[in-house]
């Protein structure tokens, strides 16, 4: 715990940002952290109350308290080494995380939860500053070999504990950098990229070896899915040069739109969209790149992604952005006795959205109208819900200007034809099936090949993603050895 009565003398601490019209202008992340002294004194906050929820809200179950106190009583070493314990990345998860940690805080019940996230933050980023966070290089080599597919936070996540416990790691990523969506799909002003390169760094001093630039398997011909391979490699191949395959792709098969006029110039899939400003920004050459410039947006689905396509398009300088949200507006404030410790339903308002976006929600698009080839305004109507179905609210149909609209609207699936590729089995969703159990944990149905975060469980947050990705390399180790030391 902090302070014993810290939680009732100092009130929580948000981050700040930087104005909107400075970071309109550039790519950089804005968000303001704490100082050291603010960490401490958010770390006072933590009170003693008994049972940690934190702990199961956080799926890489940090150790929340004990960081906390150790910030407080000014060990940040120490807070390093205990954050380290349970979470390979806590610069990602510090910046990108909805923080369920937060939702489950014992001091939500009735009050502002502690500042978990931003102390994280904190703590990852003095411990570059000060040149703690070092490679871990085994002391012993095993001479097993193990193939991790995809190089998103369950890949990294793997590999660096499998390196760690001795196996000669190589990553196989289709696209020219490493990173899957931490470096496709999430803007550079959310996360810059240099915080997966040192990461990289870190790893191959560790012995990981990376591979870009490679398809594993086989895309579909007019799949829209983000690839620069060069080089394709067959699921054989890999079976016979490596003694244990992880799959760890991420679920990269958008939700699609069925609606009239679909086909238009305009369209796109949001993660069409994002990968080529990411790639700009990296210096890489991209043709034919969709901007929103001087155009009007509208981004239709109201989830992270969405509110990405947000942000991309106000700097691009849009007319105006509109984003639609199916479902109704939910309520500003939670109904806490009813959902705490769960992640609640709330309206939330992402820093994208101060930027300037109007909100439309339960509203449904009926038709994509356009003039020669190229939309020109969207048909919707209103919806309400009514004994769990949808419909329409009659008399609310009505047309929205729109010269750019973005398919914001979720992942259904990972790519199918990768896991056919392997002859890995699925499940009702299109996931690679597979258990988390302790025993058998990650094994695919196919012979020493094991499946973990978005590609086994769906679409989901990246600190998830990371769990999946430790306690899979737990489970490849286990296969390779016959025990692990590797935490679970």
């Amino acid at each position: 715990m902090g302070k014993v009565t810290g939680f009732l003398e100092h009130e929580r601490l948000e981050e700040g940002y930087e104005p909107v019209e400075l970071r309109l202008k550039n790519w950089g992340e804005f968000v303001i952290g704490l100082n050291q002294e603010q960490a401490k004194v958010q770390g006072a906050r933590c009170m003693d109350c008994g049972t940690p929820f934190c702990n199961s809200g956080c799926p890489v179950n940090n150790i929340i308290p004990d960081f906390n106190d150790l910030v407080y009583r000014g060990d940040w070493r120490a807070a390093l080494d205990t954050l380290h314990q349970t979470n390979n990345f806590p610069e990602f998860t510090g910046r990108v995380c909805p923080a369920p940690c937060e939702a489950a805080c014992t001091l939500n019940v009735n009050d502002d939860p502690v500042g978990i996230k931003s102390i994280e933050h904190a703590i990852i980023d003095r411990g570059w500053a000060e040149g703690w966070v070092a490679p871990q290089p085994a002391a012993v080599q095993t001479g097993r070999k193990v193939a991790v597919v995809g190089s998103g936070p369950a890949g990294l996540a793997a590999a660096q504990q499998l390196a760690r416990a001795g196996h000669a790691v190589t990553v196989f990523e289709k696209n020219s950098r490493i990173g899957g969506l931490l470096r496709y799909g999430i803007p550079d002003f959310k996360m810059e990229k240099s915080h997966i390169d040192r990461r990289i760094e870190q790893m191959q001093a560790e012995g990981v070896v990376f591979r870009t630039g490679v398809l594993v398997g086989a895309l579909p011909a007019e799949s829209k899915v983000t690839n620069d391979a060069k080089e394709t490699i067959s699921p054989e191949q890999l079976k016979a040069e490596f003694d244990a395959v992880l799959l760890t792709g991420g679920s990269e098969t958008s939700r699609d739109l069925p609606v009239p006029g679909r086909e238009l110039d305009g369209v796109h899939y949001a993660m069409e969209f994002l990968p080529q400003q990411n790639k700009v920004v990296a210096g890489d050459k991209v043709k034919g790149q969709i901007k929103a410039t001087g155009k009007h947006v509208i981004v239709i689905g109201g989830g992270d992604t969405g509110s990405d396509c947000v942000g991309t398009s106000n700097r691009h300088g849009a007319a105006s952005v509109t984003q639609f949200e199916l479902m109704p507006r939910p309520p500003v404030e939670e109904n806490r006795p009813m959902t705490w410790p769960y992640w609640p339903i709330k309206l939330r308002t992402s820093s994208s959205h101060d930027e300037g976006c109007g909100r439309e929600f339960a509203i449904s698009t009926k038709e994509i109208v356009g003039a020669k080839g190229r939309v020109t305004a969207l048909k919707t109507v209103r919806v309400q819900w009514q004994d769990g179905k949808m419909v329409e609210v009659p008399g609310s149909e009505q047309e929205y200007k729109a010269d750019l609209v973005l398919l914001a609207m979720g992942f259904v699936a990972p790519v199918a034809t990768v896991l056919e590729a392997f002859g890995v089995a699925r499940d009702a969703r299109g996931n690679a099936k597979a258990t988390t159990e302790a025993q058998g944990g990650y094994r695919s149905n196919v012979d020493k090949v094991f499946v973990a975060g978005d590609m086994r469980r769906g679409q989901s947050l990246v600190v998830w993603a990371i769990r999946e990705g430790r306690q899979a390399a737990r489970a490849v180790d286990e296969y390779l050895m016959g025990h692990s030391a590797l935490p679970r």
